[in-house]
């Protein structure tokens, strides 16, 4: 079975390419989106070109959705509506994506492939976050911590290294892979990677009054 992993640049969606390649399933590439203007990462925030590293690094092709800022429900499901149509001519028989353990995303994600006769994958849902981030860290993955949400994190969380000392320091209520939004990573090495991508912290910004990112950058030295 021909399989996309949806691809934010994170953790989660890392983890769920380690785990399908041990169940030796043909992953074929990545699907991201990427905002038209910003050329970054939705969500994430993360450079376009840092994304390109990664696919290069995991010896996969990406594909690429393109959003507008401040896109319309409506126009971002028509959008990936004909990327998945696209995906499908090209022999792709299903779509893999990192979720954990939110419901209606799961339920929105079916729904939304089923109609078009792609298959949805989960291949980590269910399993204990705490397990996971450790896990994670544990086969050598290594990430940075692109954005936090300010309503669940202080902005000295973002910029840091995602490791043990992270994950010790985060407040009881806060989810160890940030799976309720609390935080979004950028993984930058790992035993998939043909090499480490060597990344720097640039400039930090908040947007909508909530969010702290920290702009990583390919690193100059």
């Amino acid at each position: 079975m021909k399989t996309i992993v949806s691809w934010s640049s994170g953790k989660d969606s890392c983890f769920t390419l380690h785990v399908l390649r041990e169940m030796d399933v043909e992953v074929v590439g990545l699907l991201t989106t990427v905002k038209t203007g910003y050329r970054r990462v939705s969500m994430h925030g993360v450079r376009e070109e840092l994304v390109d590293l990664q696919a290069l690094h995991l010896g996969l092709p990406l594909f690429k959705a393109f959003i507008p800022p401040n896109c319309r429900n409506e126009v971002y499901e028509s959008i990936m509506r004909d990327t998945c149509l696209k995906l499908k001519e090209l022999g792709v028989d299903a779509i893999a994506f990192g979720d954990i353990f939110l419901e209606d995303v799961r339920k929105y994600r079916e729904k939304n492939l089923n109609a078009v006769g792609l298959k949805p994958l989960f291949p980590i849902w269910g399993r204990s976050t705490a397990e996971l981030a450790e896990t994670f860290l544990s086969l050598g993955y290594r990430a940075k911590v692109a954005v936090v949400d300010l309503e669940k994190l202080p902005k000295s969380f973002a910029g840091r290294e995602f490791d043990r000392n992270f994950l010790k320091e985060l407040p009881a209520e806060v989810d160890p892979c940030g799976e309720n939004g609390e935080f979004h990573t950028f993984v930058y090495a790992g035993p998939l990677f043909s090499v480490p991508i060597k990344v720097e912290v640039g400039e930090t910004v908040v947007r909508d009054n909530r969010f702290f990112y920290a702009d990583l950058l390919p690193a100059t030295a």
